[in-house]
């Protein structure tokens, strides 16, 4: 495994332990809409067509595709419900993505695209959650 992939391991395992978590916090709320159904069939298709394919390139843009698929449901209840989430875990996958760069030994559009995809989304969330706070002036970061 190359070592620049090492940030996408680490963003996978943060977001399956995260899901597992929201089973065993008693405080945890989430409800399942018609909206999230659809993003999360889009994601498993986006990922059968990504184990089906043998091109790395369409293989990215697939898995990419997924993410964002499953990232959009979290968006909205952070743009709805800030006080819900908390911005640091995202911080954090913009800093873990952006490590990445330092280990990567290939730079090529398969290498590349996911780490500053996730740098992208991550900084996104963690900007969506922390919006009220900052145009008040009040970001305790």
């Amino acid at each position: 495994m190359d070592l620049g992939q090492f940030p996408v391991l680490i963003s996978f395992s943060t977001t399956a332990l995260i899901f597992i978590c929201s089973f065993i916090n008693r405080k945890s709320y989430w409800a399942i809409e018609r909206f999230d159904i659809m993003c999360g069939a889009v994601s498993v298709l986006a990922l059968l067509v990504w184990g089906l394919t043998s091109n790395p390139n369409l293989a990215i843009c697939f898995a990419i595709l997924s993410d964002i698929m499953a990232a959009i449901p979290t968006a909205i209840k952070a743009w709805r419900y800030p006080e819900t989430e908390t911005w640091e875990p995202f911080a954090a996958g913009v800093f873990n993505a952006g490590t990445g760069f330092f280990a990567m030994t290939i730079w090529t559009f398969t290498s590349l695209a996911f780490p500053i995809y996730l740098v992208i989304i991550n900084g996104i969330l963690a900007l969506i959650i922390l919006r009220k706070k900052i145009w008040k002036g009040k970001a305790n970061v």
